[in-house]
């Protein structure tokens, strides 16, 4: 469920009217529910609840301030990614020591940063990071917390951009070459061996690739935990949520659809799981991203013109790929509403953004009632990897975001000014 829903034919986030905050703020806008990203966090925590376990929210999701700050506050750790990510978590009021470090590059600066900081752990990809890291550590005088990233094998049988857990994918050891790796790494004198990780893929919406993938690794586990003490259990992230629909799903009679009884829930996910996890013995972490902010943010954008080809009649708005790539990236769903509803005869749309790039859309062909220029358009479930992705390509300032909270709503981060796109450029000495 989620706090976005129509009163009086008006959008509301929670307490507070969409459009008030449009023309308050101006658009392109990110708009967020912190009583859904509230509801989110417990209903996960608590399906597993009947075993040790972290939820560390995934940093790269949704990097803004506010949304670290009320994940520190509901007792989250963090998955992070970069030292980038590290440092916006500390600066968030989080600790390092609730934070596991993954990624495939790690430089040199980024892992001492780490080590300096406490980190919890190191999720480690490579037999050569994994060197690094012990070298480093030997250097500071410190040992360092790792946790073997295994490639379990496993199809996720997502889109094939996300699929993270096959050998096909950049990810991880070979699940055939972890076991003889921990017995190297366990003569190192500056690595302390805490757990093992995996992560499989994202927006999964289907319990069975979890559940294979745990059952392969979970007998590995065991033997780390019997031969060298391990202490937790990382099984990943990649819960999926509601794209279309999206709208629908914020009322709890939605849940009751034959569409909704197939999405995976967090109480199946974990129901499924935790038969074969409680019995290690082991502390289990997981990295919850999309599942947390996905559907508890929104992209407000105004429309500027109508367009028709003859062929085509084109909605163009403010926002663009510069906000909200997956559309162009992946070839994402998101549901696009109006934000004061009104009869409007249904018509086969684009919904295109300003960047000149063909690629630059939201939906190609659609139904939607026709707007008018100067309408605000809803895209939703763009509280995940949305903003976390946005860039001035086209020399486009980064868009405004807004935290609701009841009938309270805070601006969390103001919109780029259009100079500090080019703050640190400067001309050649040589040019005039």
């Amino acid at each position: 469920m989620h706090h976005f829903r129509y009163q009086d034919n008006e959008l509301f986030c929670e307490g507070v009217s969409v459009e008030a905050l449009a023309r308050r703020h101006g658009t392109p806008l990110y708009v967020y529910s912190q009583q859904t990203l509230t509801d989110n966090f417990r209903r996960l925590d608590g399906a597993w609840a009947d075993v040790r376990h972290l939820p560390c929210y995934a940093v790269k999701a949704n990097s803004n301030l506010a949304i670290l700050r009320l994940m520190v506050e509901l007792g989250s750790g963090f998955d992070v990614v970069s030292g980038g990510e590290l440092q916006r978590v500390l600066a968030a009021g989080g600790r390092a020591d609730r934070c596991v470090f993954a990624g495939v590059a790690k430089t040199e600066a980024e892992i001492v940063a780490a080590l300096r900081s406490g980190i919890h752990c190191f999720n480690v990809e490579s037999e050569q990071e994994l060197e690094r890291i012990d070298r480093l550590a030997g250097e500071l005088g410190v040992v360092a917390p790792v946790a073997l990233r295994v490639n379990p094998d496993v199809e996720a049988r997502t889109h094939a951009k996300i699929t993270t857990g096959t050998y096909e994918n950049k990810f991880g050891i070979p699940f055939d070459h972890v076991e003889s790796l921990y017995a190297r790494a366990a003569r190192k004198r500056h690595l302390w061996l805490r757990g093992l990780q995996m992560h499989i893929g994202s927006q999964l919406t289907r319990v069975q690739p979890f559940e294979e993938a745990v059952q392969k690794v979970a007998p590995l586990a065991r033997r780390l935990k019997d031969r060298y003490g391990i202490e937790f259990f990382d099984i990943g992230g990649g819960l999926g949520i509601v794209y279309e629909d999206a709208l629908a799903s914020g009322d709890p009679a939605w849940w009751r659809t034959p569409r909704a009884r197939k999405m995976l829930t967090p109480e199946t996910y974990a129901a499924r799981l935790i038969p074969h996890l409680a019995p290690l013995g082991l502390r289990i972490l997981m990295e919850p991203g999309r599942f947390i902010t996905g559907n508890a943010g929104i992209l407000v954008t105004r429309v500027e013109y109508i367009k028709q080809t003859g062929r085509k009649t084109f909605v163009i708005v403010d926002a663009a790929m510069t906000e909200l790539i997956r559309p162009a990236f992946y070839d994402a769903y998101h549901e696009i509403v109006p934000v004061r509803r009104r009869k409007a005869a249904v018509t086969e749309c684009d919904v295109v953004g300003g960047v000149c790039e063909s690629g630059d859309y939201f939906c190609k062909d659609r139904p939607l009632p026709l707007p008018k220029p100067g309408d605000l358009l809803a895209l939703f479930s763009a509280g995940a990897y949305g903003s976390a992705m946005g860039s001035n390509y086209n020399s486009r300032p980064l868009a405004a975001e807004v935290l609701v909270h009841g009938r309270r709503a805070a601006l969390v981060r103001q919109r780029q000014p259009l100079e500090a796109i080019w703050q640190w450029e400067r001309p050649a000495p040589w040019q005039v």
